[in-house]
């Protein structure tokens, strides 16, 4: 008989979608009291604010970047040090991903310092090592969601999997919190009735902690006192856990009472608990985000209503990581990763049906998850008097689900796009929450592909692929299909050409009520299902059409690229970087495979200057470096070390081109006349970023990246 439920796919989609709607719900009361939010909104049962798109979230980065460990451990077991190099990995040098408060102050960067200085896991998040106030903050629990989402039913697993995940950062109570809302979130997939999943979740912790005796003694107000409300519940904690009785600026203690009440008070329903746990205050997008992610568990999908929670959400999960492309998902990605690992833990195989949706790459649409839209938008060359979105299981063209888009009142020959924004700019949101940065996830010289058909109750339609070059202004289009009402699915493809200095920043639908005369109020719909890129990029990357976005005055970004460290603007139509130790720049897919890249640069002081390959993160990247009178292969494995060299005159002052070429595990480097090649027997990158850096002081101006990938 199976471990993994059978409703497993759909269960994890509302979990994560879960965890997302609590972050948003209570990210604009963060650190709020109960008072504050009590007098000014009363009853708080919706979102209190309003975004043109949802910024990152700390509370999001951690889950999905850690649960990364997995793919990128060494061992066939995890351990605490996988997780804190993943840590290392996916998270910027202090800004961006969580709170950088300093040393000792915030626990988060607290743990990476030492981990960066070369303290390993578990020791870099011990109270030995930090303080006990310092490991007993939130973030042990915070970021553990994935770890119970991806051991549904399998509580022994979550408590293993969080107890070495949250061990990185925090100790006791820390950890105790990651392994108690891990081990909830893994028994709601097989328990119904929230009393017993915390009764359970509760027997993997320390009966005599404070953490247990916090989350007991709510609990036994709620069921000593028939007649309180959950506002008398909160007094009640106020008093005995609040904050003045925990040292640090955000213990975990305070928080966990408020999430134990909100899951009493709320008796299995999702919109009450997670407003009761929003209106309590504090931490609030934290608490109401994990028991989010158990509450979508426990009900499931049909709990989570579309237009007051989903729409506003509208499926996106955009991050700040240290990889640009890797800040742009979906939440049916999250999802999808976090149940491939399910099944792969469990030894199970995937589902029927499900394997290409859990196995697909981290930007398709498939439509499979019950009311998911994987953030597509609409938008009109006219004026459009409705145009929605809903997920349906009418028809499909592979699976069972598709999505159906409907819009009235059109004008004879007008176009509606449908399509996924393949780049976000700082005017797409409404603040510069935790400092995301991007990189376009599809690039000139790939291809976008997917099917259209429309039912038998709508009317013959016009459909085509598409691609928007921004820098150009120029949309290049692919063939022009008639599609008739009733008809079957057809494919649209569109190939988009090499470019020089081309930016793809939306692709999609492109959609035409037809050309003839037709009444006034024309409707169309249109079923929409496995919207896909692939392909090889050919493109380049020309500083000199580059802009600098402000966002706050302590956020700027150059486009399309995202940084681990160091000081980049602008000048002359070049990009100046420089570090006073390490600092590294990235743009491009982190998915591309093999490719030659082209780099010209001038070496403008220090010493060492690279150019970076199938960069896999801040820790994982290959280096060609011009190193004082040599050119360098170098592999970044937490720490650079060198795997090859030759003599190279590379002057400074003078435009110079280094040439890389990466097939397979061989890495080959050309710069003025110099040649080297190296192939990588000991655990090769296979995949990865492009990106440029400097080393020990120095500085460089970068003038063009251009990558073309290898068949």
């Amino acid at each position: 008989m199976s471990r993994i439920p059978q409703d497993y796919p759909e269960r994890v989609y509302a979990g994560w979608l879960g965890k997302i709607i609590g972050i948003r719900l209570g990210a604009a009361v963060e650190g709020w009291e109960y008072e504050r939010i009590r007098q000014l909104y009363g009853e708080l049962t919706n979102y209190p604010a309003e975004y043109k798109n949802f910024a990152a979230d700390d509370d999001s980065n951690g889950p999905l970047f850690f649960l990364r460990a997995l793919e990128d451990k060494r061992g066939e077991t995890l351990t605490p040090q996988d997780v804190g190099e993943a840590l290392l990995n996916y998270a910027p040098y202090e800004h961006g991903f969580f709170w950088w408060g300093g040393y000792g102050v915030s626990t988060e960067h607290t743990a990476y310092l030492n981990l960066r200085r070369g303290i390993k896991a578990p020791r870099s998040g011990s109270a030995g090592q930090n303080t006990m106030a310092v490991a007993e903050q939130i973030g042990g629990q915070i970021f553990i969601d994935t770890w119970g989402l991806v051991a549904p039913g399998n509580p022994d697993l979550a408590a293993d999997l969080a107890a070495k995940a949250a061990s990185v950062t925090h100790d006791r109570n820390g950890i105790y919190g990651g392994v108690f809302v891990a081990c909830a979130i893994s028994i709601a997939f097989v328990e119904r009735d929230i009393r017993r999943v915390i009764a359970k979740a509760l027997s993997y912790i320390p009966e005599d902690c404070e953490y247990a005796r916090a989350v007991r003694a709510v609990l036994d107000f709620h069921d000593t006192h028939p007649d309180a409300r959950w506002r008398d519940c909160f007094r009640f904690v106020h008093d005995n856990f609040g904050y003045d009785r925990y040292p640090g600026l955000c213990h975990i203690i305070p928080n966990c009472a408020v999430m134990a009440l909100a899951m009493a008070y709320g008796n299995g329903n999702f919109d009450d608990t997670l407003n009761i746990c929003n209106m309590c205050g504090w931490d609030t997008d934290c608490n109401t985000g994990n028991v989010g992610a158990i509450m979508g568990v426990l009900c499931g999908i049909d709990a989570i209503d579309t237009d007051k929670w989903i729409k506003p959400v509208h499926d996106l999960c955009i991050r700040s990581g240290v990889l640009g492309d890797m800040n742009i998902t979906d939440i049916p990605y999250g999802a999808s990763y976090i149940a491939r690992w399910a099944y792969r833990l469990a030894g199970e195989p995937y589902p029927e049906g499900w394997e290409k949706r859990l196995t697909s790459g981290i930007h398709d649409c498939h439509f499979e998850y019950p009311k998911s839209t994987h953030a597509l938008y609409v938008r009109s060359d006219g004026p459009v008097h409705t145009a929605h979105l809903i997920n349906t299981d009418e028809d499909a063209h592979t699976g069972r689900r598709c999505l159906r888009f409907f819009a009235t009142r059109l004008q004879p020959g007008q176009q509606l796009y449908l399509y996924k924004k393949t780049y976000y700019w700082k005017d797409d949101f409404s603040d510069s929450r935790y400092d995301p940065a991007f990189s376009p996830i599809l690039y000139p010289g790939q291809t976008v592909s997917g099917w259209l058909r429309v039912p038998a109750y709508g009317s013959d339609t016009w459909g085509c692929a598409y691609a928007r070059d921004t820098r150009r202004n120029v949309t290049v289009y692919g063939e022009r299909v008639r599609l008739l009402h009733g008809g079957p699915w057809q494919q649209m493809r569109v190939a988009i050409p090499p470019m020089e200095g081309g930016l793809i920043d939306e692709a999609g639908f492109c959609l035409q009520s037809p050309d003839e005369k037709v009444k006034k109020g024309y409707q169309l719909v249109v079923l929409a299902d496995d919207l896909h890129f692939d392909g090889l990029p050919d493109y380049s990357l020309d500083f000199k059409n580059e802009k600098t976005e402000v966002w706050t005055e302590l956020h700027t970004e150059i486009t399309q690229i995202s940084r681990m460290k160091g000081q980049s603007a602008l000048q002359n139509g070049l990009l100046r970087i420089a570090c006073q130790d390490e600092g590294e720049w990235y743009t491009g897919s982190s998915e591309w495979r093999d490719y030659t890249a082209w780099f010209t640069l001038i070496r403008e002081s220090g010493s060492c200057q690279d150019a970076l390959v199938r960069v896999q993160g801040a820790i994982r990247c290959y280096a060609v470096s011009l190193t004082g009178e040599k050119l360098r292969i170098r592999k970044n494995d937490n720490g650079y070390k060198t795997l090859a060299e030759t003599d190279c005159p590379a002057p400074k002052g003078e435009r110079l081109r280094v040439e890389v070429t990466v097939r397979g595990s061989r890495i080959t480097a050309a710069c003025g006349g110099a040649e080297i090649s190296y192939q990588d027997e000991d655990r090769p990158y296979l995949y990865g970023a492009v990106g440029v850096g400097v080393r020990d002081g120095s500085t460089a101006l970068v003038e063009r990246i251009c990558v073309k990938g290898l068949p």
